[in-house]
């Protein structure tokens, strides 16, 4: 395998990638935090602070909305860095993305996990979300050899 492509990726392309990626880093936090809430506020109830108690129940239900909400606010704040021409050289070694800002190498080795979406290959390295790759930048042809190096990687 060896390719080279020319690409741009769109703000909302970038947005939703990096916002499933730490979906995918934060899920134990999506669930456990407002779980946590729900118990917490109950126990207060029965221990009848009523103003705690409700409070939390409150929390438990903004939470999950507010979240994913500032996620998308921090990621807007990087969109006009990764939204530039960008040119992806990959290899069965890895790849390299290169743009006027910035040249980068990786190492398919330095993934610990590749999460493939009908959108992107989302790539974590020790459960922390670290890029993407876009699958509109590539020909079904690219994309088929692309899925067969990274199966190795790829977890459910």
């Amino acid at each position: 395998m060896n390719f080279t492509v020319a690409y741009e990726p769109t703000p909302d392309e970038v947005v939703r990638a990096m916002e499933r990626a730490l979906r995918h880093q934060l899920r134990a936090l999506f669930v456990l935090f407002p779980a946590f809430l729900v118990v917490s506020g109950i126990v207060f109830l029965l221990l009848d602070l009523y103003s705690v108690g409700i409070g939390m129940l409150v929390a438990a239900v903004v939470v999950p909305f507010v979240v994913p909400w500032s996620l998308r606010r921090a990621v807007r704040k990087q969109v006009p860095h990764i939204c530039v021409p960008t040119t992806l050289h990959v290899t069965d070694e890895g790849y390299e993305t290169r743009s006027a800002q910035l040249t980068m190498e990786l190492r398919w080795s330095l993934f610990s996990r590749v999460i493939p979406t009908p959108e992107f290959w989302l790539f974590f390295i020790n459960k922390q979300a670290s890029g993407f790759l876009p699958r509109s930048a590539f020909t079904p042809e690219q994309q088929a050899q692309l899925d067969a190096r990274l199966s190795a990687l790829t977890k459910p």
